[in-house]
């Protein structure tokens, strides 16, 4: 998901060479300052701050600064590299957070109650404290989380809950998402296979990867799950040759997809269709499906996997992509709902290797051949996306959009960015077989991506 850069920066902490700079984005994150305001004044802004400084004060290697007024609390390992710093411009900060927990925290970003000088930073330091982060969520647990489970309830992906999910994020419009989008538009992890590598070219690279696992011939015919704003249907078969068929739910993507089709002169190639999952009918050689999976949910799992497997031919393969959670951790995420599926991506939800595994072997003869893990690659791709979208950031706003719809997504950018930094999720291309496959299919080792110094 991305568009052109300018210069080049360095991350000081990790020596990475991302290829891009974020003075725009650090712009809109201003360096912490003293607000008198901002300092608790009634009794419960002061109750407030004492239980939330004092469940931060639990925080382990790393530091977070917290100021508000004159008031500067320092919490955590004083010498650790990864340092973070809030300014509160709001005192109902500290009631917000202390009793609503961290979508609350984001709600109270949104709102500008508070602001910090490197949010990813923020991100990665309650990750990293993951006791410190689940003690705030106590209180919203009791207050907050039945009101939030309801809500994400409504949004569960039946045929009609899928479509209207589906529109709450993609229909946005196709003008928002090609401001900030490489020209492929793929909204998906890129693979940055080499050092230096743009975000356009590690867009093509992670495109070609999957056709190099499914070893594409002229004489495939692949389904695509999810067709996105087309890129894969393009790429694989103006490269390859082969004949796709691909599907969405998205109005917006379907008009967008059907013109770039034309514009390529690929109709012959690219059959597209505005169809469920769950209402396709055909048998096809290949099947592709990319961080689509994140829209059907836990109920729906095995039901996916079916319809796969029932569409693939006796000797098919499959390359599934999706964002994961870690096993040790689906059980409890599946019981609470986050900052993404309250406000991101309604009835989304992560599923966990072993959670598609055991979906996949329970109704289908699918086997896994081959699994690649290229989570650190959507930390880079995330960080290219919110440098373009802050560089139109002046676009963006007279399309119409909020300060807080800019800061909201700000706050995606970011806690994605710092969950995948600090391999709390992970992003997943898992290559399938059905028991007739007799082929070898080619599985490149990933090899390094990014240069740690």
């Amino acid at each position: 998901m991305v568009e052109g850069h300018t210069g080049t920066g360095a991350s000081k902490e990790t020596g990475i060479d991302r290829g891009y700079t974020l003075n725009q984005a650090e712009t809109f994150q201003p360096a912490p300052r003293r607000s008198p305001k901002a300092e608790p004044s009634t009794l419960l802004d002061r109750f407030a701050r004492r239980l939330l400084l004092g469940r931060l004060e639990a925080i382990g290697g790393a530091l977070l600064t917290i100021s508000d007024g004159d008031n500067r609390h320092r919490l955590g390992d004083q010498s650790s590299a990864l340092v973070a710093n809030i300014t509160v411009n709001d005192p109902r900060f500290y009631s917000t957070v202390a009793f609503g927990g961290a979508v609350a925290a984001a709600e109270a970003y949104m709102q500008n109650y508070w602001d910090c000088d490197d949010l990813t930073r923020v991100v990665r330091i309650l990750v990293r404290n993951r006791p410190v982060l689940e003690n705030m969520e106590s209180n919203a647990r009791f207050l907050l989380a039945p009101i939030r489970k309801l809500l994400h309830f409504l949004n569960r992906n039946t045929r009609s809950g899928s479509k209207r999910n589906i529109a709450a994020h993609y229909d946005l419009s196709n003008d928002f998402f090609r401001l900030w989008l490489d020209e492929t538009m793929m909204y998906s992890s890129a693979v940055f296979s080499r050092e230096g590598m743009a975000l356009e070219e590690a867009a093509a690279e992670k495109l070609d990867r999957i056709c190099r696992k499914l070893q594409l011939t002229a004489d495939d015919h692949v389904l695509e799950i999810g067709t996105g704003w087309g890129g894969f249907a393009e790429f694989a078969a103006s490269k390859y040759g082969c004949r796709v068929t691909t599907t969405t739910i998205s109005d917006e993507q379907f008009e967008f997809a059907k013109a770039r089709v034309h514009r390529a002169g690929l109709q012959d190639r690219v059959t597209l269709l505005r169809k469920d999952y769950r209402d396709l009918d055909g048998r096809y050689d290949k099947i592709v499906s990319i961080e689509m999976i994140e829209a059907v949910g836990h109920e729906y799992l095995r039901r996916f996997f079916d319809v796969c497997s029932s569409h693939l031919k006796d000797d098919g393969m499959m390359v599934l992509q999706a964002i994961t959670i870690p096993d040790q951790r689906y059980a409890s995420a599946l019981k609470s709902v986050d900052f993404i599926q309250r406000y991101i991506f309604p009835g989304g939800f992560l599923p966990s290797v072993t959670a598609m595994l055991e979906a996949a072997t329970a109704v289908t003869d699918l086997r896994l051949y081959h699994l690649e893990d290229i989570g650190e690659h959507y930390a880079h791709t995330l960080a290219c996306w919110r440098s373009r979208f802050f560089d139109q950031a002046g676009k963006i706003r007279s399309m119409g959009f909020s300060e807080e719809f800019i800061r909201m997504w700000n706050y995606y950018f970011c806690y994605c960015e710092g969950a995948f930094t600090e391999r709390a999720i992970g992003n997943v291309q898992m290559l399938f077989v059905k028991p007739g496959n007799r082929r070898t299919p080619i599985t490149p080792d990933l090899g390094p991506a990014i240069t740690r110094s």
